[in-house]
């Protein structure tokens, strides 16, 4: 893209209300894959603080415009004007009334709007994806989200084609016409942005269920999927129930319509959209049944579930002001999943999971050029703000207020919000605001945590005073310099933390949480009888870097006998963390590998443990990822992690095999399958025993005949997805000649599920074989790949682009796979194309050679002619132009 044609940034600081507002919108669509006419007619009324014959300028795109007219008088082609992306009214040409009503009648293409923004069809399927900025390809409006309005949508087909006909809010009328088709009007009676519209037609079998509230009214559940995906409905409806419930008793927030409608779409950008009262889903996010379903997935549904439920509340009936404000609503929402999820199952390990991807990918972003605060200041395309940044680190700053504030406070506090603000649209302020109001609390210097991109660093040192009985801990903070933010002033850090003596026993006293405010700061605690062990950043208390110099000894000791969950597994993380990168030296001098004694008695001793949860054993077995271990270096060295952690795997693997084997078949779950924590718990252990076990060599370069035997035999007698799948994956990755006949016997079983197949593709593209890139390649042309459907994309490119020894091998040949697909997505679907350009964009983390290469496929890629704004944005940014 030509600098003169570089897309423009937008800034928070220039935010002004829109000049008018839409009282009322009605739309009736008549649908036709490629001429589907929308006629509009909507009633506005201009702001009071907008000056008369203020213009009126709505945006639309990939319209065609057939008619418009105000007040029932057709405007002519002086009264208005169209260009780029926008319909102006000319108040000089034709005054505008204070209020008035707008008809329009536009044209559009569903059939050629590969984007999945707008109207477009999924499999024959009309759906919709309306935000952040979709609605636009559907009608003239004013589509922002401070404009909210009451709607009222009539839906005409083909009955025979689209016998289900929906739309948001409730059914008010239907009926048949004349020439084969149908109508079908429904009216939502609250009001909302445009970008929470939505509608559905197609031929689709529906699963019904029904819910009464606390109040004692009675809500319709609709659950519309393919005829064939029937049976994989029941744990969404289950999950749907359990969230309305737990809403009512947590938050006191009662659903609100008559009915509660979700469609699964198998094209879809996102995991799913909170439309009001119609959520749209990612197949991926809604299907489920045991032997097309791996216990994470079941898990996923059920959050995903529960996040759109919750945005009923914190998104829909309260909404937000801008795009910049966009945490308010999903780092509240995704707050209010996790603690629903922790709530249905173990809040430890639901804790570990979400630590575990904040570190590393949120802190990866926080280090990278697209680092940005959550309430970000500019953007030139908003879809490439839908990050981890603003979900999961905007999760953490609400988590941060629950802490400060308590349980009790932070529902007070929330029930004023929502009080204060329903009906509105809102800030980040309000929201903070509405917490501080409800408890006498001064957030001011915590918002910097809405104002400052980043992840803080907080070092720890400590001293005991013998003679005085009294430890002191000392704590500095800072955080390093992101784009166009060098200074940050000092964060408000809720430091949740306890003390252990030696011997492993709590100091209860001492528990509790600390506020670290000032650049350096020091906390005594008084009647400590000896030097104690300190368990810091308790539960993950807030989103920073922690250094502190624990000893191998003290670590096993937090690691079996800290009282916080959390830290129990962070401590048998940070171990083995330190001694992966000590072999990780070795490695880089030359030097044998041998694996320390202290990693290994741990690894023994939790293999011993029977009584712990086999879930929390399983994440404390498990090593950091190679993404993970990768944020832990100023210069990533891929060749050399990947080395090192194979080489623990296979250690520990060789040095603990009876003791694996005794996990293995100690975890084994005969009978139904049942998707309750005990057995999802035993299946994760299992399989990570199993995985190791994987890696035994008996020195003729032949696998360990009775560990693949096992394999194979997990594989041919699972009951379920999650033991199937996991054997397939260990066989395949292993190179065994197995993985290759068990791939092709799991296709042909499965080729008609096309969710098992996306995970079918994932096997193969994250394998750690040489021959990984090559055999992608040839899977793109495989009958099952599809370039236009995303969930294909993700779970083949970009699974690849995740598998680090792989994409980053000698030579750029995966960047240039890479750069490839993101040019070819850009004409198809910029929003895909834009969030694939993230693994080029962390070049300056990588060694010389590696950052020239991905530097190069960036500058291809910018010099594509006909760049969408999504990637233009990320790829210049990316090499630190403007």
């Amino acid at each position: 893209m030509k600098d003169n044609q570089a897309p423009k940034a937008i800034y928070l600081k220039d935010y002004q209300a829109p000049n008018y507002f839409i009282k009322t919108t009605h739309l009736t669509f008549d649908l036709s894959p490629d001429k589907t006419l929308v006629n509009s007619e909507l009633t506005l009324e201009r702001n009071e603080q907008a000056e008369e014959g203020a213009p009126l300028v709505l945006a639309g795109a990939q319209l065609t415009l057939l008619a418009i007219e105000m007040d029932g008088v057709a405007l002519t082609e002086r009264d208005y004007s169209v260009s780029g992306e926008s319909l102006t009214l000319h108040p000089e040409a034709q005054p505008i009334p204070r209020s008035f009503t707008l008809l329009m009648t536009t044209q559009i293409n569903p059939k050629e709007n590969t984007s999945l923004e707008g109207l477009y069809l999924s499999k024959g399927m009309f759906c919709t994806q309306c935000e952040a900025e979709g609605f636009r390809k559907i009608t003239y409006y004013l589509d922002r989200p401070d404009v909210m309005s009451i709607f009222t949508t009539t839906v005409r087909a083909d009955k025979e084609a689209y016998p289900i006909l929906l739309s948001n809010g409730n059914l008010v009328d239907q009926g048949e016409l004349d020439d084969g088709r149908h109508w079908a009007t429904w009216h939502d009676p609250f009001k909302k942005p445009c970008y929470l519209f939505a509608l559905v037609a197609g031929d689709l079998a529906c699963s019904s269920d029904q819910f009464t509230t606390l109040s004692g009214r009675t809500v319709d559940i609709k659950l519309y999927v393919e005829p064939h995906d029937l049976d994989k409905c029941a744990h969404a409806i289950d999950s749907l129930k359990r969230s309305m419930r737990w809403d009512e008793e947590v938050y006191g927030r009662e659903y609100d319509l008559d009915i509660y409608m979700i469609v699964a779409v198998s094209h879809f950008n996102m995991g799913a959209m909170e439309n009001k009262g119609l959520n749209v889903f990612n197949t991926a996010c809604v299907l489920a049944n045991p032997v097309t379903t791996t216990d994470d997935r079941f898990e996923r549904v059920e959050a995903v579930i529960a996040h759109e439920y919750f945005h009923n509340w914190s998104g829909n009936r309260v909404t937000c002001r801008d795009w910049f404000q966009l945490s308010l609503k999903e780092g509240f929402t995704v707050f209010r999943d996790q603690e629903f999820s922790a709530d249905m199952g173990s809040r430890a390990v639901k804790r570990v999971d979400d630590v575990r991807l904040l570190r590393t990918v949120q802190f990866a972003e926080d280090a990278g050029p697209m680092a940005h605060p959550v309430r970000p200041p500019s953007y030139i395309e908003i879809n490439n703000f839908y990050t981890v940044t603003i979900y999961e680190k905007g999760a953490e700053v609400v988590r941060m207020i629950h802490t400060l504030l308590g349980a009790e406070g932070f529902r007070k506090g929330s029930d004023l919000y929502f009080e204060r603000h329903d009906g509105q649209a809102v800030t980040t302020d309000d929201f903070v605001q509405a917490m501080a109001d409800a408890n006498g609390y001064d957030f001011t210097q915590f918002k910097r945590w809405y104002e400052q991109a980043g992840t803080p660093e907080l070092e720890v040192r400590d001293e005991y005073d013998e003679k005085a009985q009294s430890y002191t801990l000392h704590f500095r903070q800072s955080c390093p310099e992101t784009p166009k933010q060098a200074q940050k002033e000092p964060f408000h850090i809720p430091v949740k933390l306890g003390l252990m003596t030696q011997e492993g026993d709590e100091l209860t006293e001492h528990a509790g949480v600390v506020s670290i405010t000032e650049a350096e700061q020091s906390v005594t605690f008084s009647n400590v009888p000896s030097r104690p062990i300190p368990s810091l950043l308790r539960g993950f208390s807030a989103p920073v870097r922690l250094k502190y110099p624990f000893s191998n000894q003290q670590l096993k000791r937090l690691m079996q006998h800290d009282s916080d969950a959390f830290n129990r597994w962070e401590a048998s993380n940070q171990l083995a963390l330190g001694e992966l990168f000590r072999l990780l030296a070795l490695y880089q001098r030359g030097e044998p590998l041998v694996l320390g004694e202290a990693l290994l008695d741990a690894v023994r001793t939790l293999l011993e443990d029977q009584a712990s949860d086999p879930a929390a054993l399983a994440l404390m077995l498990t090593l950091p990822t190679e993404a993970y271990l990768a944020e832990e270096m100023a210069v990533i060295d891929v060749d050399g992690l990947h080395a090192v952690r194979q080489f623990v795997r296979a250690s520990i693997g060789q040095a603990c095999r009876d003791q694996l084997m005794a996990v293995y078949r100690r975890n084994l779950t005969p009978g139904d399958y049942q998707p309750d924590a005990k057995s999802i718990a035993k299946r994760s252990l299992k399989g990570v025993a199993l995985a190791y076990l994987a890696t035994l060599d008996n020195g003729d370069d032949k696998r360990d005949a009775e560990v693949v035997s096992l394999c194979e035999q997990q594989y041919r007698q699972a009951n379920n997805m999650t033991d199937q799948l996991s054997a397939l994956r260990i066989a395949v990755h292993a190179g065994w000649s197995l993985g290759g006949e068990l791939l092709a016997e799991f296709y042909q079983q499965f080729h008609d599920e096309a969710l098992v197949v996306d995970q079918w593709f994932s096997v193969q593209a994250t394998s750690p074989l040489p021959t990984c890139l090559d055999h992608v390649t040839t899977l793109l042309q495989h009958e099952a790949f599809e370039l236009t459907n995303p969930n294909k994309v993700r779970s083949l490119i970009g699974a690849f682009c995740a598998n680090p020894a792989q994409f980053h091998q000698q030579g750029g040949a995966g960047y240039a796979f890479l750069a490839d697909h993101i040019i070819k997505l850009n004409a198809i679907n910029p929003q895909i194309a834009a969030r694939l350009v993230a693994p080029l964009s962390r070049w300056r983390r990588h060694n010389e050679q590696r950052q020239g290469l991905m530097q190069a496929q960036l500058q291809r890629i910018l010099a594509e002619p006909d760049l969408s704004p999504d990637v233009y944005e990320i790829a210049s940014k990316s090499l630190g132009a403007e």
